[in-house]
């Protein structure tokens, strides 16, 4: 009778031992996968985790209010930095430096917090934060307010690479999509704050200077808040501060048993040691070349890189920057407060993405959203078409449109905008999941160079589109660029929800991995339930002996 209960404890202590065997063997063949190892209360999200998160994310909500808070800025600025008013040239070179600037800051990014670690950079970005902002608010001409915007366009371009990839390495696996995304609904939010700012100081005399300044409080917030926050596990691992990792992670899965964290650790490390190999023996230029022609990172990359080009060439960042501009050509007499509708409908619907994208899946998100982007894109073309009849298709400020048309634009608009942030607002940023830790710099990087270079091409075309081809013809145009990139959701995005960062470079061995990655998810959810039933089949034994 005592062997029998001395006897679970043996068969628990022989998986473990078990367990640590097959991770080594894992280790020497290259597939380390972190399906083995399920820690207890991984559905659990602690204290530590929501608080770490939560100050990462302001790094989401200056990208969001630097990114919005333009948009009101252009319509109140009026002759205060030397023009009567600014041409569409002058609005274009405004919003297009800090695409600039966010394109060679999220270049750079990847690659120095691989060298630096993860928290450095974001503590960068907030020191170019605050002079920007404080730069915006005091210039007095046009190409002053430019370099300005191109200054924080670097700092933003710094943080939408880095705070998602430094909370993916900090979150939980079965948690790591819902908690990005959590940075993505700072993002909306900060655009939320900026047309609530915009509209405040919309009559103020000089208002523009507090819109555009303001930025620099959660920036100053953030950088004393990063005193504070830990380093990312897997770059104090390649460090050799094994102690360290095991104390953040200790904090991550809190209910976790000893022997499970200590499993986690080990995978991860054996997981680390061999990027670590890899990057000690090669240069930067080797690794460029190592994404590029290896076939796994290669794919990868074509992956995150599409998915991020897909999220601005449909055209949404146009109402992010033009929306109040847009607005007023076509009758509203408040316009940045119209703006802030959209902004808001972009906030709600991404909470429901924060609900659900792990549930639900990213790849699935993606296929059931995109074809509502298009259905907006289409019914907002139909509408200027019928608009802008009397007006030879062109808007003409000052025209008295029909409130009927005008409507059912707004209408059309926010039908888009909630397609837009349940799906494709968030889910390109998860990119760092799908790279390996010797590459995720470098390819989080190009990913979100891809990004501001999309972002670059439609805030500099948008008002000569619009003159070009009319705003249906514009608009008509966005939605086949989103017919074309939901054909590439259904062709090339895998599933990577449930998987760990280590387990989805597998997904990537034989092609894109849609077939490989619900192969690989069926087995961890096997797992799962075997567990359960054996911890049942544990507490039955035991009432029966009862």
């Amino acid at each position: 009778m005592s062997s029998e209960k001395v006897s679970p404890s043996g068969d628990k202590v022989r998986d473990a031992q078990l367990l640590v065997e097959n991770i080594e063997v894992a280790v020497a063949h290259g597939e380390i996968s972190e399906a083995m190892v399920v820690a207890e209360g991984e559905e659990r999200t602690t204290w530590f985790v929501w608080l770490l998160v939560a100050c990462a994310s302001i790094s989401g909500l200056l990208f969001g209010y630097d990114t919005g808070v333009i948009s009101g800025a252009l319509v109140t600025i009026g002759g205060d930095l030397g023009p009567a008013e600014l041409s569409s040239g002058q609005k274009e070179l405004v919003t297009s430096a800090t695409t600039l600037g966010a394109l060679i800051g999220g270049l750079v990014a990847g690659m120095l917090s691989d060298f630096t670690g993860r928290r450095p950079v974001l503590a960068l970005a907030d020191i170019i934060f605050i002079g920007g902002a404080i730069g915006q608010a005091v210039c007095h001409t046009v190409w002053s307010m430019i370099g300005c915007r191109f200054l924080i366009g670097i700092a933003v371009g710094l943080a939408s690479c880095i705070a998602p990839l430094y909370i993916q390495e900090l979150s939980p696996t079965r948690l790591r999509g819902r908690m990005v995304v959590v940075n993505v609904v700072a993002i909306t939010g900060g655009q939320v704050v900026a047309y609530g700012i915009d509209a405040a100081f919309e009559n103020t005399r000089g208002g523009w200077r507090w819109m555009v300044g303001l930025g620099a409080v959660p920036s100053g917030l953030q950088f004393l808040f990063l005193l504070f926050l830990p380093e990312s596990p897997r770059i104090m691992i390649r460090r050799g501060n094994s102690e360290a990792a095991q104390a953040i992670m200790a904090k991550i899965y809190a209910h976790a048993t000893p022997e499970q964290l200590d499993l986690k650790v080990k995978s991860l490390a054996a997981a680390v040691k061999q990027s670590v190999e890899i990057s000690n023996t090669t240069t930067l230029l080797q690794r460029i070349r190592l994404i590029l022609f290896d076939g796994i990172n290669r794919r990868a990359l074509i992956v995150a890189c599409g998915m991020q080009a897909f999220q601005q060439l449909c055209g949404f960042n146009t109402l992010m920057y033009y929306s109040a501009t847009l607005f007023k050509e076509i009758g509203f007499d408040q316009p940045t407060a119209v703006g802030l509708i959209i902004s808001g409908t972009n906030f709600i619907f991404t909470l429901f993405a924060l609900q659900y994208i792990d549930i639900i899946g990213r790849r699935r998100i993606m296929v059931w959203t995109a074809p509502g982007m298009i259905i907006g894109l289409v019914l907002a073309s139909v509408a200027f078409h019928f608009l802008t009849r009397k007006t030879g298709g062109a808007l003409v400020d000052g025209t008295p449109y029909s409130h009927t048309w005008s409507a059912i634009v707004l209408l059309a608009m926010i039908f888009y905008v909630a397609s837009y942030a349940t799906g494709l607002g968030n889910v390109p940023w998860q990119q760092g999941e799908l790279f390996g830790l010797e590459v995720r710099g470098i390819g989080t990087s190009l990913a979100t160079t891809t990004n501001w270079a999309g972002n670059l091409l439609i805030g500099a075309t948008y008002l000569s589109l619009m003159d070009r081809i009319t705003p249906a013809g514009a608009f008509g145009f966005y939605a086949g660029l989103c017919l074309l990139g939901w054909l590439f959701c259904v062709c090339c995005f895998p599933e990577t929800a449930g998987l760990s960062l280590e387990e989805v470079r597998l997904v990537f061995r034989h092609g894109f991995g849609i077939g490989e990655s619900a192969r690989l998810r069926r087995e961890k959810r096997a797992l799962r339930r075997g567990e359960r039933g054996e911890r049942d089949g544990d507490g039955g034994g035991a009432e029966e002996k009862a």
